[in-house]
Protein backbone atom coordinates (compact mmCIF):
# COMPACT_ATOMS: atom_id res chain seq x y z
CA UNK A 1 0.00 0.00 0.00
CA UNK A 2 2.77 2.41 0.68
CA UNK A 3 5.10 1.51 -2.04
CA UNK A 4 4.38 2.64 -6.39
CA UNK A 5 7.70 2.53 -7.84
CA UNK A 6 8.90 -0.71 -7.73
CA UNK A 7 11.86 0.76 -5.76
CA UNK A 8 11.11 -0.05 -2.15
CA UNK A 9 10.72 3.07 -1.11
CA UNK A 10 7.59 4.28 0.71
CA UNK A 11 4.49 6.31 -0.87
CA UNK A 12 5.60 9.64 0.00
CA UNK A 13 1.64 10.59 0.07
CA UNK A 14 0.76 7.83 2.56
CA UNK A 15 4.31 8.35 4.32
CA UNK A 16 3.12 8.74 7.80
CA UNK A 17 6.44 10.20 8.36
CA UNK A 18 6.64 12.79 5.94
CA UNK A 19 2.65 13.76 7.20
CA UNK A 20 4.46 15.05 10.32
CA UNK A 21 6.88 16.51 8.69
CA UNK A 22 4.36 18.40 6.68
CA UNK A 23 2.44 19.28 10.15
CA UNK A 24 5.41 20.69 11.67
CA UNK A 25 6.03 22.65 8.95
CA UNK A 26 2.49 23.63 9.20
CA UNK A 27 2.62 25.30 12.43
CA UNK A 28 6.03 26.32 12.21
CA UNK A 29 5.27 28.49 8.97
CA UNK A 30 1.99 29.37 10.38
CA UNK A 31 3.81 31.00 13.22
CA UNK A 32 6.36 32.83 12.02
CA UNK A 33 4.84 34.35 8.90
CA UNK A 34 1.93 35.75 11.40
CA UNK A 35 4.90 37.61 12.51
CA UNK A 36 6.19 38.83 9.20
CA UNK A 37 2.69 40.36 8.41
CA UNK A 38 2.98 42.34 11.16
CA UNK A 39 6.50 43.65 11.70
CA UNK A 40 6.07 46.67 10.10
CA UNK A 41 3.53 48.03 11.67
CA UNK A 42 4.60 47.04 14.95
CA UNK A 43 7.92 48.70 14.36
CA UNK A 44 5.95 51.90 13.58
CA UNK A 45 3.69 51.89 16.58
CA UNK A 46 6.77 50.54 18.52
CA UNK A 47 8.94 53.63 17.28
CA UNK A 48 11.49 51.27 15.22
CA UNK A 49 12.87 52.13 12.02
CA UNK A 50 13.14 50.09 9.19
CA UNK A 51 16.53 49.16 9.26
CA UNK A 52 16.07 48.14 12.61
CA UNK A 53 12.96 46.03 12.03
CA UNK A 54 15.16 44.37 9.05
CA UNK A 55 17.63 43.67 11.58
CA UNK A 56 15.19 41.72 13.65
CA UNK A 57 14.19 39.61 11.17
CA UNK A 58 17.82 39.12 10.07
CA UNK A 59 19.26 37.73 13.62
CA UNK A 60 16.17 34.98 13.12
CA UNK A 61 18.59 34.09 9.52
CA UNK A 62 21.90 34.91 11.34
CA UNK A 63 21.21 32.05 14.28
CA UNK A 64 19.52 29.84 10.99
CA UNK A 65 22.81 30.12 9.19
CA UNK A 66 25.11 29.55 12.13
CA UNK A 67 22.74 26.14 13.01
CA UNK A 68 21.70 25.19 9.98
CA UNK A 69 25.39 22.65 9.67
CA UNK A 70 25.41 21.77 13.27
CA UNK A 71 22.00 20.52 13.65
CA UNK A 72 22.38 18.83 10.11
CA UNK A 73 25.60 17.05 11.26
CA UNK A 74 24.07 16.40 14.62
CA UNK A 75 20.96 14.18 13.09
CA UNK A 76 23.49 12.26 11.67
CA UNK A 77 24.95 11.26 14.86
CA UNK A 78 22.18 11.20 17.40
CA UNK A 79 19.42 10.39 14.81
CA UNK A 80 16.38 12.73 13.25
CA UNK A 81 14.28 12.19 15.23
CA UNK A 82 16.05 13.04 18.26
CA UNK A 83 17.52 16.44 16.61
CA UNK A 84 13.72 17.12 15.40
CA UNK A 85 12.23 16.80 19.07
CA UNK A 86 15.22 19.23 20.87
CA UNK A 87 14.44 21.71 18.06
CA UNK A 88 10.65 21.48 18.30
CA UNK A 89 11.03 22.17 22.26
CA UNK A 90 13.25 25.19 21.53
CA UNK A 91 11.41 26.50 18.83
CA UNK A 92 8.07 26.58 21.52
CA UNK A 93 10.35 28.19 24.11
CA UNK A 94 11.48 30.68 22.29
CA UNK A 95 8.41 32.01 20.03
CA UNK A 96 6.47 32.20 23.69
CA UNK A 97 9.35 34.66 24.61
CA UNK A 98 9.13 36.67 21.34
CA UNK A 99 5.45 36.94 21.97
CA UNK A 100 5.68 38.05 25.29
CA UNK A 101 8.52 40.88 24.40
CA UNK A 102 6.18 42.10 21.74
CA UNK A 103 3.05 42.45 23.86
CA UNK A 104 5.09 44.01 26.75
CA UNK A 105 6.10 46.83 24.09
CA UNK A 106 2.88 46.94 22.63
CA UNK A 107 1.52 46.99 25.61
CA UNK A 108 3.69 49.57 28.43
CA UNK A 109 5.48 51.83 25.92
CA UNK A 110 9.19 50.08 25.97
CA UNK A 111 11.63 52.31 25.36
CA UNK A 112 12.66 52.18 21.68
CA UNK A 113 16.12 50.42 22.49
CA UNK A 114 15.14 48.03 24.87
CA UNK A 115 12.47 46.89 22.49
CA UNK A 116 14.75 46.45 19.73
CA UNK A 117 16.90 44.28 21.99
CA UNK A 118 14.19 41.98 22.90
CA UNK A 119 12.75 41.90 19.42
CA UNK A 120 16.59 40.74 18.19
CA UNK A 121 17.03 38.50 21.02
CA UNK A 122 13.89 36.70 20.24
CA UNK A 123 13.91 36.34 16.71
CA UNK A 124 17.32 35.01 17.16
CA UNK A 125 16.19 32.16 19.52
CA UNK A 126 13.65 31.30 17.03
CA UNK A 127 15.69 31.18 14.41
CA UNK A 128 18.54 29.05 15.72
CA UNK A 129 15.79 26.62 17.51
CA UNK A 130 13.61 26.20 14.53
CA UNK A 131 16.98 25.82 12.18
CA UNK A 132 17.16 21.98 13.62
CA UNK A 133 13.81 21.32 11.74
CA UNK A 134 14.57 21.50 7.98
CA UNK A 135 18.01 20.46 8.18
CA UNK A 136 16.95 16.71 10.07
CA UNK A 137 13.48 16.97 7.81
CA UNK A 138 15.80 17.43 5.08
CA UNK A 139 18.47 14.83 5.99
CA UNK A 140 15.22 12.05 6.78
CA UNK A 141 13.26 12.69 3.82
CA UNK A 142 16.32 12.18 1.45
CA UNK A 143 17.17 8.92 3.90
CA UNK A 144 13.62 7.16 2.99
CA UNK A 145 13.00 8.78 -0.56
CA UNK A 146 14.99 7.40 -3.71
CA UNK A 147 16.14 10.59 -5.71
CA UNK A 148 14.11 10.31 -8.37
CA UNK A 149 11.31 11.08 -5.93
CA UNK A 150 12.70 13.71 -3.94
CA UNK A 151 11.58 16.72 -5.58
CA UNK A 152 8.07 15.22 -5.02
CA UNK A 153 8.79 14.76 -1.60
CA UNK A 154 10.03 17.91 -0.72
CA UNK A 155 7.40 19.51 -2.48
CA UNK A 156 4.57 17.82 -0.46
CA UNK A 157 7.42 18.91 2.45
CA UNK A 158 6.76 22.37 1.15
CA UNK A 159 2.78 22.29 1.04
CA UNK A 160 2.72 22.34 4.98
CA UNK A 161 4.89 25.62 5.00
CA UNK A 162 2.52 27.17 2.29
CA UNK A 163 -0.90 25.96 4.10
CA UNK A 164 0.99 27.70 7.42
CA UNK A 165 1.64 31.12 4.78
CA UNK A 166 -2.26 31.04 4.13
CA UNK A 167 -3.52 30.38 7.65
CA UNK A 168 -0.84 32.45 9.49
CA UNK A 169 -1.19 36.09 7.30
CA UNK A 170 -4.69 35.33 6.98
CA UNK A 171 -5.23 35.32 10.93
CA UNK A 172 -3.18 38.15 10.96
CA UNK A 173 -5.28 40.33 9.33
CA UNK A 174 -8.43 38.96 10.79
CA UNK A 175 -7.08 39.06 14.45
CA UNK A 176 -4.50 42.75 14.36
CA UNK A 177 -7.72 44.52 13.96
CA UNK A 178 -7.92 43.80 17.87
CA UNK A 179 -4.93 44.47 18.52
CA UNK A 180 -1.31 43.97 16.95
CA UNK A 181 -0.06 40.98 19.61
CA UNK A 182 -3.58 39.19 19.85
CA UNK A 183 -2.47 36.93 16.24
CA UNK A 184 1.38 36.44 17.79
CA UNK A 185 -0.53 35.33 21.24
CA UNK A 186 -2.92 33.49 19.38
CA UNK A 187 -0.26 31.33 17.53
CA UNK A 188 1.40 30.42 20.41
CA UNK A 189 0.16 27.43 20.36
CA UNK A 190 1.00 26.21 17.17
CA UNK A 191 4.98 25.48 18.40
CA UNK A 192 3.77 22.90 20.95
CA UNK A 193 1.35 21.20 18.58
CA UNK A 194 4.77 20.85 16.29
CA UNK A 195 6.49 18.81 18.93
CA UNK A 196 3.45 16.44 19.91
CA UNK A 197 2.85 16.06 16.43
CA UNK A 198 6.85 14.68 15.85
CA UNK A 199 6.68 13.05 19.57
CA UNK A 200 3.53 10.60 18.31
CA UNK A 201 4.34 9.78 14.41
CA UNK A 202 8.58 9.87 14.56
CA UNK A 203 9.63 6.05 14.71
CA UNK A 204 11.86 5.83 17.72
CA UNK A 205 14.56 4.09 15.43
CA UNK A 206 15.76 4.44 11.68
CA UNK A 207 13.56 2.88 9.16
CA UNK A 208 16.82 1.82 8.23
CA UNK A 209 20.32 1.71 9.43
CA UNK A 210 22.44 4.73 8.23
CA UNK A 211 25.58 4.24 6.64
CA UNK A 212 29.02 5.53 8.41
CA UNK A 213 29.33 9.45 8.69
CA UNK A 214 31.32 10.85 6.08
CA UNK A 215 33.21 14.74 6.49
CA UNK A 216 31.53 17.16 3.89
CA UNK A 217 33.12 20.72 3.42
CA UNK A 218 30.80 23.05 3.37
CA UNK A 219 32.25 24.39 0.17
CA UNK A 220 32.18 21.21 -1.64
CA UNK A 221 32.26 21.61 -5.24
CA UNK A 222 28.99 19.61 -5.92
CA UNK A 223 27.22 21.41 -3.41
CA UNK A 224 28.22 24.81 -5.21
CA UNK A 225 25.38 25.64 -7.58
CA UNK A 226 22.88 24.16 -5.11
CA UNK A 227 23.84 26.38 -2.15
CA UNK A 228 23.99 29.21 -4.61
CA UNK A 229 20.18 28.62 -5.61
CA UNK A 230 19.20 28.46 -2.50
CA UNK A 231 21.12 31.63 -1.01
CA UNK A 232 19.27 33.73 -3.79
CA UNK A 233 15.89 32.30 -3.21
CA UNK A 234 16.00 33.12 0.79
CA UNK A 235 17.50 36.21 0.12
CA UNK A 236 14.88 36.67 -2.07
CA UNK A 237 12.21 35.99 -0.21
CA UNK A 238 13.67 37.37 3.16
CA UNK A 239 13.78 40.99 1.34
CA UNK A 240 10.26 40.27 -0.62
CA UNK A 241 8.82 39.37 3.64
CA UNK A 242 10.69 42.49 5.54
CA UNK A 243 9.55 45.05 2.97
CA UNK A 244 6.45 44.15 2.07
CA UNK A 245 4.64 45.85 5.32
CA UNK A 246 6.49 49.16 4.76
CA UNK A 247 5.94 49.17 0.86
CA UNK A 248 2.16 48.98 2.10
CA UNK A 249 2.27 52.09 4.64
CA UNK A 250 4.77 54.40 2.27
CA UNK A 251 4.31 53.47 -1.07
CA UNK A 252 0.54 52.73 -1.43
CA UNK A 253 -0.38 55.22 1.42
CA UNK A 254 -2.22 53.15 3.96
CA UNK A 255 -2.79 53.57 7.73
CA UNK A 256 -0.82 50.96 9.68
CA UNK A 257 -4.43 48.40 10.02
CA UNK A 258 -4.86 48.94 6.97
CA UNK A 259 -1.05 48.22 5.82
CA UNK A 260 -1.28 44.81 7.88
CA UNK A 261 -4.14 43.60 6.69
CA UNK A 262 -2.62 44.24 3.13
CA UNK A 263 0.58 42.70 3.92
CA UNK A 264 -1.55 39.55 5.46
CA UNK A 265 -3.74 39.35 2.72
CA UNK A 266 -0.92 39.41 0.00
CA UNK A 267 1.44 36.68 2.28
CA UNK A 268 -1.96 34.77 2.48
CA UNK A 269 -2.07 34.83 -1.37
CA UNK A 270 1.68 33.73 -1.29
CA UNK A 271 0.78 30.66 0.89
CA UNK A 272 -2.54 29.54 -1.81
CA UNK A 273 0.10 29.78 -4.84
CA UNK A 274 2.81 28.17 -2.58
CA UNK A 275 0.32 25.14 -2.02
CA UNK A 276 -1.14 24.98 -5.76
CA UNK A 277 2.60 25.34 -7.24
CA UNK A 278 3.59 22.49 -4.87
CA UNK A 279 0.93 20.41 -5.33
CA UNK A 280 1.34 20.51 -8.91
CA UNK A 281 5.37 19.53 -8.53
CA UNK A 282 4.46 16.19 -6.23
CA UNK A 283 2.79 15.07 -9.66
CA UNK A 284 5.70 16.01 -12.16
CA UNK A 285 8.59 14.20 -12.86
CA UNK A 286 11.10 17.07 -13.83
CA UNK A 287 14.53 17.24 -13.15
CA UNK A 288 15.44 19.39 -10.13
CA UNK A 289 17.51 22.11 -12.39
CA UNK A 290 14.77 22.49 -14.88
CA UNK A 291 12.39 22.99 -11.92
CA UNK A 292 14.63 25.74 -10.77
CA UNK A 293 14.97 27.28 -14.29
CA UNK A 294 11.10 27.47 -14.11
CA UNK A 295 10.62 28.33 -11.23
CA UNK A 296 13.01 31.14 -11.07
CA UNK A 297 11.75 33.15 -14.20
CA UNK A 298 8.24 33.25 -12.84
CA UNK A 299 9.60 34.76 -9.17
CA UNK A 300 11.74 37.13 -11.11
CA UNK A 301 8.39 38.40 -12.92
CA UNK A 302 6.29 38.36 -10.33
CA UNK A 303 8.88 40.06 -8.12
CA UNK A 304 9.82 42.99 -10.91
CA UNK A 305 5.79 43.40 -11.48
CA UNK A 306 5.51 45.04 -7.86
CA UNK A 307 7.25 47.87 -8.59
CA UNK A 308 4.59 48.64 -10.98
CA UNK A 309 1.63 48.45 -8.29
CA UNK A 310 -0.72 50.87 -7.11
CA UNK A 311 -3.13 49.23 -5.39
CA UNK A 312 -3.30 46.51 -2.41
CA UNK A 313 -4.87 43.79 -4.87
CA UNK A 314 -1.91 44.39 -7.42
CA UNK A 315 0.04 43.60 -4.47
CA UNK A 316 -1.23 40.47 -3.77
CA UNK A 317 -1.38 39.53 -6.99
CA UNK A 318 2.33 40.54 -8.33
CA UNK A 319 3.25 38.02 -4.79
CA UNK A 320 1.08 35.53 -5.97
CA UNK A 321 2.40 34.91 -9.24
CA UNK A 322 6.33 35.19 -7.62
CA UNK A 323 5.05 32.54 -4.67
CA UNK A 324 3.86 30.23 -7.72
CA UNK A 325 7.60 30.47 -9.03
CA UNK A 326 8.92 29.68 -5.84
CA UNK A 327 6.87 26.76 -5.08
CA UNK A 328 8.94 24.61 -7.91
CA UNK A 329 12.12 25.86 -6.62
CA UNK A 330 12.56 25.28 -2.97
CA UNK A 331 11.76 21.23 -3.51
CA UNK A 332 13.85 21.25 -6.54
CA UNK A 333 16.68 23.25 -4.72
CA UNK A 334 16.75 20.53 -1.49
CA UNK A 335 16.85 17.71 -4.10
CA UNK A 336 19.55 18.80 -6.01
CA UNK A 337 21.46 19.66 -2.63
CA UNK A 338 20.32 15.77 -1.88
CA UNK A 339 21.32 14.06 -5.40
CA UNK A 340 24.71 16.01 -5.19
CA UNK A 341 25.89 13.37 -2.35
CA UNK A 342 25.45 9.95 -1.31
CA UNK A 343 23.80 8.53 1.65
CA UNK A 344 26.31 9.17 4.53
CA UNK A 345 26.58 13.05 3.47
CA UNK A 346 22.93 13.70 3.80
CA UNK A 347 22.81 15.13 7.25
CA UNK A 348 26.07 16.93 6.21
CA UNK A 349 23.97 18.57 2.67
CA UNK A 350 21.19 19.32 4.49
CA UNK A 351 22.77 21.16 7.05
CA UNK A 352 24.68 23.15 4.48
CA UNK A 353 21.66 23.89 2.54
CA UNK A 354 19.74 25.56 5.80
CA UNK A 355 23.17 27.29 6.17
CA UNK A 356 23.07 29.34 2.83
CA UNK A 357 19.64 29.44 2.61
CA UNK A 358 20.10 31.28 6.46
CA UNK A 359 22.65 33.30 5.09
CA UNK A 360 20.17 34.63 2.71
CA UNK A 361 17.75 35.65 5.55
CA UNK A 362 20.94 37.28 7.21
CA UNK A 363 21.74 39.54 4.49
CA UNK A 364 18.19 40.05 2.57
CA UNK A 365 16.98 41.78 5.09
CA UNK A 366 19.27 44.60 5.71
CA UNK A 367 19.85 44.80 1.97
CA UNK A 368 16.31 45.29 1.79
CA UNK A 369 16.00 48.13 4.12
CA UNK A 370 18.87 49.90 2.72
CA UNK A 371 17.51 49.71 -1.02
CA UNK A 372 14.31 50.33 0.28
CA UNK A 373 15.11 53.83 2.09
CA UNK A 374 16.68 54.79 -1.69
CA UNK A 375 13.72 53.66 -3.43
CA UNK A 376 10.75 51.73 -2.27
CA UNK A 377 11.16 49.62 -5.76
CA UNK A 378 14.55 48.86 -5.60
CA UNK A 379 14.44 45.88 -3.55
CA UNK A 380 11.89 44.22 -5.89
CA UNK A 381 14.07 45.30 -9.02
CA UNK A 382 17.44 43.18 -7.36
CA UNK A 383 15.09 40.19 -6.68
CA UNK A 384 14.03 40.39 -10.29
CA UNK A 385 17.74 40.56 -11.56
CA UNK A 386 18.95 37.84 -9.13
CA UNK A 387 16.33 35.40 -9.88
CA UNK A 388 16.51 35.75 -13.53
CA UNK A 389 20.35 35.27 -13.03
CA UNK A 390 20.09 31.81 -11.62
CA UNK A 391 17.40 30.79 -14.19
CA UNK A 392 19.75 31.58 -17.15
CA UNK A 393 22.53 29.68 -15.08
CA UNK A 394 20.38 26.00 -14.64
CA UNK A 395 19.40 26.49 -18.61
CA UNK A 396 22.81 26.50 -19.18
CA UNK A 397 23.71 23.78 -17.25
CA UNK A 398 24.25 20.61 -18.41
CA UNK A 399 21.97 17.86 -17.75
CA UNK A 400 23.42 15.45 -15.41
CA UNK A 401 23.66 11.40 -16.05
CA UNK A 402 20.70 10.17 -13.78
CA UNK A 403 23.42 7.89 -12.00
CA UNK A 404 25.84 10.48 -10.77
CA UNK A 405 23.17 12.40 -9.15
CA UNK A 406 22.67 9.82 -6.34
CA UNK A 407 26.49 8.36 -6.10
CA UNK A 408 28.38 10.74 -4.44
CA UNK A 409 32.09 10.69 -4.98
CA UNK A 410 33.24 7.30 -5.79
Amino acid sequence: MTRDDGTGAPDPRKDRVLLALMATTFCGSMAMMAFVALIGPIARVAGLAPWQAGMAVTASGVMWMLGARPWGLASDRHGRRAVLLVGALGFTLSYWALCLVIDATLRWQVPVTLAFIGLVAGRALVGGTYAAIPAAAGALIADRVPPERRAAAMAMLGTGSGAGLVVGPALAALLARHGLSLPLIFTAVLPPLALLVLWLLLPAHPAQPRPPRKALPLWDPRLRHPLITGFTAMFSVAIAQVTIGFYALDHLGLPPDAAAQAAGTALMLVGISLVLSQALATRLRIAPARMIGIGTLVAAAGFGSVALVTEAWMLGACYFVAAAGMGWVFPAFSAMTANAVGPQEQGGAAGAAGAAQGLGMVLGPVAGSLLYMLGHTLPYLLVALMLLAVSLSMWARPRPAPSAASQGPG
